[in-house]
This record gives C-alpha cells, sequence and structure tokens, in this order.
C-alpha cells in the first residue's frame, strides 16, 4: 500500500523530470542551431543502415517535438508510462550524438562530455523507472479500489 508521502512525491517528480524535456526539447524544435552538426555523424551513420526520410535539421527538431510533447505530458500526469518510454527512445540518441566523449583526444573535455554523457544515462534510468514506477502505480489503485468497494 502506498504512504502518504510518495502518493504526495509522485507528482512532484513527474513535474520535476518532465519539465526539463519540454523547455529543452521546445528549444531544439524552434532552434536547433549546433545540435545539427553534433548529430549529423549519427543520423549518416544511420543512414547507411537504413533511409531516413528527412535531413538534418527537420530529425534534430523532430526529436525535440517529441521531447517537448512527452515532458510537457509527464510533467501533467497524462500517460506517464507511455511518455517516459518516449522520452528514452529520444534521448538515447542525443546522449550518443550530443556527448560522443570516446572520440574526444583532449583530456578536459574529453572528462566533460563523459560526464555529461554519464548524467544522460542516469536520467534514462530515471525514465525507465517512471515507465516501471507507473505501471505499478496503476496497479496498486485498483488494488485499493477493489478493496474499498
Amino acid at each position: 500500500m502506498m504512504n502518504p508521502v510518495t502518493t504526495a512525491l509522485r507528482p512532484t517528480a513527474r513535474v520535476l523530470t518532465g519539465t526539463m524535456y519540454a523547455l529543452l526539447g521546445y528549444e531544439a524544435a524552434k532552434a536547433p542551431g549546433p545540435r545539427v552538426g553534433m548529430a549529423a555523424p549519427l543520423l549518416d551513420s544511420l543512414r547507411e543502415v537504413a533511409p531516413l526520410p528527412v535531413d538534418n535539421e527537420t530529425a534534430v527538431r523532430a526529436n525535440g517535438v517529441v521531447q517537448a510533447a512527452a515532458g510537457t505530458l509527464l510533467a501533467l500526469g497524462v500517460a506517464p508510462r507511455l511518455s517516459a518510454v518516449a522520452l528514452v527512445g529520444s534521448m538515447v540518441p542525443t546522449t550518443f550524438a550530443g556527448h560522443p566523449f570516446w572520440s574526444i583526444e583532449d583530456p578536459a573535455a574529453r572528462g566533460q562530455q563523459r560526464t555529461q554523457f554519464l548524467k544522460n544515462m542516469s536520467l534514462i534510468g530515471g525514465l525507465l523507472f517512471t515507465a516501471l514506477d507507473a505501471g505499478q502505480h496503476r496497479k496498486e489503485k485498483k488494488a485499493r479500489a477493489k478493496k474499498a468497494a
């Protein structure tokens, strides 16, 4: 059974997590800027395996739209499981394209990118937990409703 603290913290955690994706995704969709160049090597590699129907800038903008929409839905508590899964799908290529620390020679820059890569991997882990937790929360709510009836 859920305790009141957990029940209160769940929406707070969703707002704190979702807001970042909503804001940063919106910024990427509106003005992708240097993200396009950062994504180019990964997108070019993907094109060797499968055709991508859009140019690099459109792909980066679309990724931003996914993050903005899923982040907003997560923050609002609407379809949190689906939102978290969509964000994971968006964050994996974002992380590999944006923080390829393994390809950087300068030790200081390599360290910074490694930190950002690991931070993103931690965010992905939190999103996976959110996807799993949302399902568990729904089961617990149903069990409480059934017990109360």
